[in-house]
């Protein structure tokens, strides 16, 4: 007989690119029972668990939570098309900031813990990499849901840790490619790719930053946690990494600056998380980025 207390794990948006990895994490771990949500009619993930719901819906999330009870909800879903926030304000801060603070006030009401997935958007990027206590300063829309989705946690009387991560790549089978995929994708069919030079961050292998929630989930730590990859280079210099990688044209990679692209959002330009909090106080490890993109291209076959 299995006397075995299973912790019960709710992934809200599991059918994103984070969502996905998290979802089979847990997916075989015979300690945990889980419950797997997100806005789309069927799980990418075979032979979980799983609902559709809409977070913005008060309703939705109370019975949700109040009938599955969990012990924690990791949410990971969010609208994340940082240029099309400026345009669809309304619906970004009902996602963003509405959603989350339905999953708070419910987590509050059953005493669950709440582990909240954030962004280095947070912050201007005029004086990065940033720590965990610098002060916020959000020059987009986007950038200003989440920063509201933090503070309307912080209130709400639920145990929580929050996660500021940025530049996740990874092999997510399902949606649109990451970073990684998108550069392989275009350097091998002979197109020319700009890429700029003026935005400097610690790119997150996405199984590095499931590595830190799952410890965060495992000591329930309470308080903001960054979690990024240990190294801090341009977004063109990290192209280069993966063109050396995969052997590609690094003639078809074209210096820009951001300014040149004409978005309809702000970018933080000097921006990148510093991790050593995560490192002491969760064990996190992330890996090389030579390592990472090995994994992935073990995994997808690349």
């Amino acid at each position: 007989m299995d006397n075995l207390i299973k912790k019960r794990i709710l992934i809200v948006g599991s059918n994103g690119m984070l969502g996905q990895r998290i979802t089979e994490f847990y997916k075989n771990n015979k300690s945990t029972e889980l419950m797997c949500v997100s806005a789309e009619d069927n799980s990418y993930i075979e032979d979980v668990e799983y609902k559709k719901i809409d977070i913005v819906d008060k309703s939705e999330v109370r019975d949700l939570i109040m009938d599955f009870f969990p012990d924690i909800i990791i949410n990971t879903a969010a609208y994340t098309n940082v240029d099309g926030c400026e345009t669809e304000k309304e619906l970004s801060w009902k996602i963003n900031v509405t959603g989350v603070s339905n999953l708070a006030v419910y987590a509050q009401t059953v005493d669950a813990h709440l582990i909240h997935i954030s962004t280095d958007y947070v912050f201007d990027g005029n004086e990065g990499p940033y720590q965990e206590n610098d002060l916020p300063n959000p020059i987009s829309y986007y950038g200003r849901t989440k920063l509201a989705s933090e503070n309307t946690i912080r209130p709400s009387g639920t145990k929580f840790t929050i996660i500021r991560t940025n530049v996740l790549f990874g092999p997510a089978k399902h949606g649109r490619p990451d970073f990684v995929k998108w550069v392989v994708q275009n350097l091998r069919s002979g197109k020319e790719i700009k890429i700029v030079t003026d935005q400097i961050n610690n790119p997150t292998y996405i199984d590095d930053l499931v590595q830190g929630i799952s410890k965060a989930a495992e000591y329930l730590r309470e308080g903001i946690y960054n979690i990024g990859g240990p190294e801090f280079l341009s977004r063109y210099d990290f192209t280069l990494r993966i063109a050396d990688f995969f052997k590609l044209d690094k003639k078809l990679i074209k210096k820009i600056f951001t300014e040149e692209l004409n978005q309809a959002a702000r970018r933080p330009l000097k921006s990148g998380l510093i991790i050593l909090k995560a490192e002491t106080e969760l064990g996190y490890k992330p890996h090389s980025i030579e390592d990472s993109l090995h994994a992935m291209k073990q995994e997808l076959k690349l």
